[in-house]
């Protein structure tokens, strides 16, 4: 068997032929014929309760922050900051986490990330003004990046390509299992005991993953010194896209809810930040000798594909879970724990399917046909929307709701397959993960705001359209 190296300990071969990599990284012609370790499955937990975390922080907040806002005195300008600060501090360090975890190896930016996470957890939970609330949040996001792209990562790193499947559907029913009860659980704590609890139920979560990463989780270590390390970081690719994210992602996070988009306001950090990262792209394809995004995980269209369809998937999603809460409150006239409650039909079958759809794949070893089907679901999911008004049953919007779940879950793990596989070289597989991530999250960020620009805009015509509206009666004054 013939394995180059690259001059860093890291071995290039194709990821076809590499057969396994197991809980300590070592490679094999075929699958190995003992049974896991403990280590292995205490890591794999770890990585579930990471999982479960982050995707409950990123959407417990929403629902609690009106009530949050009004215990703080906070006006809305300072709510608006509470509820992106943390989505922006995800979407910025995403890329360099994916670059520094693939130079340093995995555990060091781990446990930055964790202890950054807890960190804003814990000023979150002690905030007694919006400002100090917004700082917390925005901590949090910055290690919440690190933890969202790196349990993907690591799991491919101590999983087979065969077996992958199944483990990325269990990783998958963990974060689906935090956007289910996010909503829910905020709801609960902001109106019946405390929305401080909402930062305090991190601590002993990540107090145990910690634990678990710690003893149990074992990887390759590359054989160089940690000077020698620090010299491969693109330091200056890394800044270019921080600088150019955060320029583009702030104007897309506050376009027509701050500003309107002809405002300079929107227009000009939106084009002052996609002109640097357009100079970062130039940077990393033609400068850089240790590029934080290497372009050679662009060089088939399996990939590409990919990447389309974690975009797309992520404008889809994050639009109709954001707004799906919006249409039980304003319709139904459901009260925020109500509509909360109203939701779990899409949320469960997105558990269910984000389980189902790599299992098929891992048994058939097809993933192009299912992630059709998913589409096709997802479309047809998406046009029943279309005919949702004032008239709509319940039962017809939980019948929409379990074909969008279906979707939604077939595809969010069905995609991650074929990224996977696409990849020369097996070191390549963190990468290509951490990849398919930032660009779902970027598609959420854009899926977003044209959902806000679209909304404000038929809210605002509907609005004029009933003419001069009555005065609202408060009754006799005491």
């Amino acid at each position: 068997m013939k394995m180059a190296n690259r001059g860093d300990g890291s071995l290039t071969k194709s990821a076809e032929e590499a057969g396994m990599v197991t809980a300590i990284g070592t490679i094999s012609e075929s699958p190995p014929k003992f049974k896991k370790p403990l280590s292995f499955y205490v890591s794999v937990f770890g990585l579930g309760l990471v999982a479960l975390i982050t995707s409950w922080d990123a959407t417990s907040l929403a629902i609690a922050l009106p009530a949050i806002t009004s215990q703080l005195h906070g006006t809305t300008l300072e709510s608006f900051w509470a509820s992106i600060s943390f989505t922006l501090g995800i979407a910025i360090t995403q890329p360099i986490y994916v670059s520094i975890s693939d130079v340093l190896v995995r555990k060091p930016p781990l446990y930055a990330s964790l202890v950054l996470f807890v960190v804003g957890a814990i000023v979150f939970a002690v905030a007694d003004d919006m400002a100090v609330l917004i700082a917390g949040c925005l901590v949090q996001g910055l290690g919440g990046g690190g933890l969202y792209v790196l349990q993907d990562i690591i799991l491919a790193d101590i999983t087979s390509l065969k077996e992958r499947p199944m483990y990325l559907g269990l990783l998958a029913v963990a974060i689906a299992l935090g956007t289910v009860s996010g909503p829910i659980v905020g709801a609960l704590l902001s109106d019946f005991v405390d929305w401080r609890w909402i930062g305090r139920v991190n601590l002993p979560i990540v107090g145990v993953s910690f634990l678990a990463f710690v003893f149990f989780l074992r990887l390759r270590a590359i054989p160089m010194s940690f000077m020698a390390k620090l010299h491969r970081l693109d330091w200056f690719g890394m800044l270019l896209f921080a600088v150019g994210a955060t320029a583009m992602a702030l104007p897309l996070s506050w376009a027509d809810a701050l500003y309107p988009w002809s405002s300079w306001r929107t227009l000009v950090p939106f084009v002052v930040g996609l002109v640097i990262l357009v100079i970062f792209g130039f940077y990393e394809r033609k400068i850089s000798v240790e590029p934080a995004l290497p372009f050679r995980i662009f060089s088939n269209l399996t990939s590409i594909s990919s990447l389309i369809t974690g975009f797309v998937h992520g404008m889809v999603m994050y639009t109709m879970l954001q707004y799906l809460l919006l249409f039980f409150k304003a319709v139904f006239l459901e009260p925020p724990l109500e509509a909360a409650l109203s939701s779990p039909p899409v949320c469960c079958l997105a558990v269910a399917f984000s389980f189902i759809a790599p299992v098929i794949i891992q048994l058939t070893r097809r993933s192009r046909l299912l992630l059709w089907l998913g589409w096709v679901i997802l479309t047809v999911s998406l046009g029943l929307w279309c005919l949702v008004g004032q008239t709509t049953s319940r039962a017809e919007a939980y019948v929409f709701q379990s074909t969008l779940g279906v979707g939604i879950g077939t595809v969010f793990t069905g995609a991650q397959v074929p990224m996977q596989a696409s990849v020369t070289h097996v070191d390549d597989t963190g990468l290509a993960v951490g990849t398919l991530i930032v660009i779902c999250l970027f598609g959420a960020l854009v899926g977003l705001s044209i959902g806000s620009t679209v909304f404000n805009s038929v809210f605002q015509k509907s609005i004029a359209a009933l003419g001069t509206l009555p005065e609202p009666d408060f009754g006799p004054a005491e």
